[in-house]
């Protein structure tokens, strides 16, 4: 048997699959092993007990390649501890890389294109023919990762307080009221306020069902994000046909929550992007990067051989 695994680590959640060829033998999921958002000795234990889960799942003592996208890869000892527990599991030889590389891989399978990552956070890569990379956004929750979870449901918080202010109508603040559990505006305003402080992305879902509904400030910050999205987009095409002397129009894909689950997002999302570029593909289904995890990790087994 050549069983491969594969680990997509978001910043929510970690899903595994090992795999024998095309077979998958196995699927489970965990916690978050990005130790900004659990802590090392959680991130320790999510993934511990993930690979047991889907070892015993699949009738496995080791595997022969593992290839691990991993939120925050760059930051120090990340690969180290992952690579430590991955040689407890019986892993040949592994690679520890960011969640951005193996969702291109899902979309592109190591070739050119564009990739828009709209989830908990928000990136957007291009992969040029050489396998350079162009970018944009993607600069952190405090920073930037606009027209991701995390920005939508925090500058849904911001427009209803100025609407509030201007005494315009939204049902903003009561929903994140009764999600938050505070029964004023002076302890929601603490609460989102503090530190390390509450899961804005959490409220993302909320907004979306308060714009299908018509709510003005939820409508408003939906199609800001879908701007947002389609604007890094346009960047990227620009910088990869511009410096990458690209000359045709370069594929696009897309992953995340925010729009494969948030219709409004979704639709504005494509027809922006239709609107600005009609000639350039545009994936209709979500990359799914666990794939282009166990694609690289099929790789680095053959490379063993």
């Amino acid at each position: 048997m050549n069983a491969v695994l594969g680990i997509d680590g978001g910043g929510t959640r970690t899903r595994a699959s090992i795999a024998d060829g095309e077979r998958i033998l196995a699927y489970a999921e965990s916690g978050s092993i990005k130790r900004l958002r659990v802590g090392a000795e959680a991130a320790e234990e999510n993934l511990r007990a993930l690979l047991k889960d889907v070892y015993a799942q699949a009738g496995v003592a080791g595997v022969r390649a593992a290839s691990a996208g991993v939120a925050s890869a760059a930051m120090p000892g990340t690969t180290e501890w992952i690579t430590a527990v991955f040689r407890d599991f019986g892993v040949e030889r592994s690679e520890v890389v960011g969640d951005e590389v193996i969702a291109l891989d899902a979309a592109f399978k190591g070739g050119p294109g564009i990739l828009q990552i709209a989830g908990t956070g928000s990136n957007t890569i291009g992969r040029a023919p050489d396998g350079s990379r162009e970018c944009a956004g993607g600069w952190s929750s405090r920073l930037g990762d606009e027209g991701s979870g995390y920005w939508i449901g925090l500058h849904a918080v911001r427009r209803a307080l100025k609407a509030h202010d201007r005494e315009e109508p939204t049902r903003v603040l009561e929903t994140v009221g009764e999600i938050w559990g505070t029964a004023t505006l002076e302890e929601l305003v603490n609460l989102g306020d503090s530190t390390p402080g509450p899961d804005f992305a959490a409220l993302a879902p909320a907004i979306h069902s308060l714009a299908e509904a018509g709510d003005a400030v939820a409508l408003g910050v939906l199609r800001q994000a879908a701007a947002d999205l389609v604007e890094d987009v346009l960047l990227v095409r620009a910088k990869l046909r511009g410096k990458h002397g690209i000359a045709g129009e370069v594929p696009v894909a897309w992953t995340g929550g925010v729009v494969e689950k948030m219709t409004l997002v979704r639709e504005a999302f494509f027809a922006g992007l239709h609107a600005a570029a009609p000639q350039m593909p545009v994936g209709r289904e979500a990359a799914v990067s666990l794939e282009g995890a166990l694609w690289r990790a099929r790789r680095l087994a053959d490379s063993i051989r």
